[in-house]
């Protein structure tokens, strides 16, 4: 096989492209010339033979690693590289024949993600495999068994503790900067990877900027490769490409999704990362006070229209007795106002909420005719912006930045929208319509406004029987920000 490999003694130029391309980029006469060189048998053989497809960049790396990270764009081919590293670890020469590991943990986002995309799926571990060497998958107990006795068992990142306990030798993340409980399913497969001489991981994902992604980056101990969407231009369609160029190169979005960037936060943002993961809670908190739908409803349900920002908020007590607020889950989505409002109603009765707090600007009283058509019971409040989307979320950010905020678990899209939320960058850098910031603001906005942070009145005994201990109250205008101080 390697005598189609695409080499050029004379250049110095480092090789890109996979041995199928350059065989693609001749013409028929010096194809036929590599071909007729081959047996048939190796000419059969070059269906399964990953060296001959594959790109420099997506082959299993030389060197003494733990954990090999591939950060790149969506389409760069991360699927087919991490199912063919499994392969390449697990299956011998021939299919009894032992390979170097042999209890695999698989870990997807979702049950589903694993199953369809990982196991399942086009470039997935069972389509990989010649016949002879492929794995019996069973689905009920989400194992994988090889012909040669290697065992992969299945995970999703919803269940931190379903490593908790279990060994293996090696393990296939897909997808990691997506997790909800990212670290701590991290630390969790960590701990569970001690079998075997040289345990080792293989990580594939669209970046995101998290704190653990940036540490990877200059641990010794991983390999990190970048790539882009654009390096399997061969094996995308061209209309795909056209569109994603079109819309998203040279844009904040595009830079991660299609460039596979990690990108720092934006200059004059209001919020931070930083400020958000500091007080990032993993359980949702009992006694919350207060529970609100915010909605922000988008002009239209078109293809290319806005999304509807639906963002679930809460508002609970420290110790202390101060108001904190929670965000527990973002339900944002693109849809009808039928769509939406059936959304919202279900979030509403999913968190036995107070009520849906929505956004009356675009749509006026039909913004709550749409929601009672759902649930006539279901307590509806309308706001009305009079101030700009920068003014009202100054005093939220500020809760932020006084760690008064905590998200329930990780929100990314709800998230790179307020990392991006800046005078400048309103409508730009590819995000589109702030929709699920403007929502969360909206619900923060509400609950805090009455509140306004004081503290629970305490009762104390005295020979009266029990007095209400009171503080000073102080009247404020929904566009004050004093009593962010308290």
């Amino acid at each position: 096989m390697e005598r189609l490999l695409p080499t050029n003694n004379k250049s110095k130029k480092k090789v890109t492209s996979s041995p199928a391309q350059f065989l693609a980029s001749l013409s028929d006469t010096e194809r036929e010339v590599h071909l007729s060189s081959l047996t048939p048998e190796q000419k059969a053989n070059l269906r399964y033979h990953w060296q001959f497809w594959a790109r420099p960049n997506q082959l299993e790396p030389e060197g003494d690693w733990d954990t090999w990270l591939i950060l790149s764009g969506r389409g760069f081919g991360k699927t087919r590289t991490g199912s063919e590293t499994i392969r390449q670890w697990v299956c011998g020469n021939t299919p009894l024949a032992k390979g170097r590991y042999k209890r695999i943990a698989l870990v997807a986002e979702t049950a589903a993600d694993a199953r369809d995309v990982m196991v399942e799926g086009d470039s997935g571990i069972l389509g990989v495999h010649p016949k002879d060497f492929r794995p019996v998958y069973e689905k009920t107990n989400r194992k994988l068994t090889w012909p040669n006795g290697a065992v992969a068992h299945l995970y999703n990142a919803t269940e931190p503790d379903q490593l908790r306990g279990p060994q293996h030798d090696a393990a296939w993340i897909d997808e990691l900067a997506k997790f909800r409980y990212a670290q701590e399913i991290w630390d969790q497969l960590q701990f569970g990877l001690r079998l075997g001489s040289n345990p080792r991981s293989i990580i594939t994902t669209t970046p995101r900027p998290l704190a653990m992604l940036k540490k990877m980056l200059v641990d010794p101990t991983v390999h990190v490769t970048k790539g882009s969407t654009f390096d399997n231009f061969d094996n995308l369609a061209p209309a795909m490409i056209r569109r994603m160029k079109d819309e998203y190169e040279g844009t904040r979005l595009g830079r991660q999704e299609l460039e596979g960037e990690i990108l720092d936060d934006v200059p004059g943002a209001l919020w931070k990362r930083e400020d958000i993961d500091k007080a990032r809670w993993k359980e949702v908190p009992e006694d919350i006070e207060r529970l609100v739908i915010a909605v922000d409803p988008a002009t239209s349900s078109e293809a290319d229209s806005d999304e509807n920002g639906i963002v679930v908020v809460g508002l609970v007590r420290n110790k202390d007795g101060y108001a904190e607020g929670v965000v527990l889950e973002d339900g944002s989505l693109k849809g009808s106002p039928e769509e939406w409002a059936q959304k919202a109603v279900h979030l509403y009765r999913k968190w036995s909420a107070d009520r849906i707090v929505a956004e009356k600007n675009q749509g006026g009283e039909m913004v709550s005719s749409v929601i009672k058509a759902v649930d006539r019971s279901v307590p509806v409040e309308l706001v009305h912006a009079s101030r700009g989307k920068i003014i009202r979320a100054e005093p939220i950010s500020a809760l932020y930045e006084q760690g008064r905020i905590h998200h329930v678990g990780t929100f990314d899209k709800l998230e790179d929208q307020m990392c991006v939320f800046s005078v400048d960058n309103i409508r730009g850098n590819g995000f589109g319509s702030p929709d699920r910031v403007d929502a969360l603001v909206w619900g923060l906005t509400k609950l805090f406004d009455k509140v306004t942070g004081r503290r629970r009145p305490s009762y104390s005994s005295s020979n009266q029987g029990l007095q209400k201990t009171t503080y000073a109250s102080t009247s404020y205008s929904p566009s004050s920000t004093a009593w962010m101080g308290m």
